[in-house]
């Protein structure tokens, strides 16, 4: 009798089939996510500085320090409105963004355009709203976007590397969109500012803040109510 003949297997259909292998790839973790961010931010902070240095008030970010005492001299805790002038890559705009009430609208205003299009990309807050333009024009954006009279005005602009007369009409500006009882603060590394602003809101209260690169003055205006 003859033995009936077994079917030769085609290549690679009898093969064992192997369980199919996954790569899982951990997304970066919430630490290193904001690691990598902040080297992103040094490193446009640095190239700012480095094409523009009359517009960039230093040549590294604000520290944790400084953000917290512009926070309080401020009271953004309670601020209906509030502005910010020379916000760079975003770090005190995060920090500003954290202390306001949920509700309150965040104006930045930003003459470099790069910094501009950064802040756009990288903080997704429906409460900004980004300014690529001078801070002389502070009336007209609030206007333009519907905004009150805000509680607070922040600015980080160098006023020592500006040309005087830009500088006043900066000051003047912010002394009339304030509303009244509200704040002006400026962190700046020399006093001019004192000398710009003093003729429109008066003597203004001086810190100085060591921790930070370089160490800052904050000096901080109160509108007459």
């Amino acid at each position: 009798m003859r033995r009936e003949q077994q079917p030769v297997p085609r290549a690679g259909l009898a093969q064992a089939r192997l369980p199919e292998i996954h790569t899982a790839v951990e997304p970066p973790s919430r630490r290193e996510v904001s690691v990598l961010q902040a080297l992103r931010e040094r490193a446009a902070f640095l190239r700012g500085f480095l094409a523009h240095p009359d517009q960039v008030g230093s040549v590294v970010p604000s520290s944790r320090a400084l953000e917290q005492r512009l926070v309080r001299r401020a009271q953004l805790a309670r601020a209906r409105c509030v502005v910010e002038l020379g916000p760079g890559t975003g770090g005190t705009t995060r920090a500003f963004l954290d202390a306001m009430p949920p509700s309150s609208p965040l104006l930045a205003i930003e003459l470099n355009a790069d910094f501009a299009a950064c802040l756009r990309r990288d903080i997704r807050d429906p409460r900004l709203i980004v300014v690529h333009g001078s801070a002389e024009h502070i009336e007209r954006y609030l206007a333009e976007h519907g905004l009150p009279a805000p509680d607070a005005v922040l600015s980080g602009i160098p006023f020592s590397t500006m040309p005087r007369e830009v500088g006043d009409r900066i000051a003047a500006a912010v002394a009339r969109a304030l509303a009244p009882g509200g704040r002006f603060v400026a962190y700046q590394v020399t006093p001019r500012v004192a000398e710009r602003t003093t003729p429109y809101l008066g003597p203004p209260r001086r810190e100085l803040e060591l921790i930070n690169i370089p160490p800052m003055r904050v000096f901080t205006w109160t509108r007459a109510g």
